[in-house]
């Protein structure tokens, strides 16, 4: 059974920085795309960031030069580093990561469980 699990959400003043954590554990032979996506109250989720499994790096216009996605292959883990945040930063951020579970397994795209970012003063 494949889990992903989020860290790091909470309350930061506008302006200021946080760190998403995502670990993926359980029965995995090979791990994809990952990324991070978010969904503000009464908006559809949205793509914030996305790093192949070779580093390769997609952002949304509006967290270029703000968030930088990171990932370590070896512990199965991606990171989103976020600065200068703005109170429209404001949602829930999923991990996500397209994983394939066993050798011979079809690829499958997993979530986590969301955790709660809110910039506010």
């Amino acid at each position: 059974q494949v889990q992903l699990v989020e860290s790091g959400g909470g309350l930061v003043q506008p302006g200021g920085s946080l760190t998403l954590s995502c670990a993926a554990s359980g029965t995995i032979f090979s791990i994809g795309a990952m990324g991070w996506y978010r969904q503000a109250p009464g908006k559809q989720r949205e793509l914030v960031t996305t790093i192949t499994s070779n580093g390769a790096t997609n952002a949304a216009d509006s967290v270029k030069g703000r968030f930088t996605i990171s990932r370590d292959n070896a512990k199965n883990t991606v990171t989103l580093q976020m600065s200068s945040l703005k109170p429209e930063d404001t949602a829930v951020y999923y991990c996500s990561a397209f994983i394939v579970p066993n050798y011979g397994r079809a690829i499958s795209n997993y979530w986590g469980q969301g955790t709660q970012v809110t910039v506010s003063s």
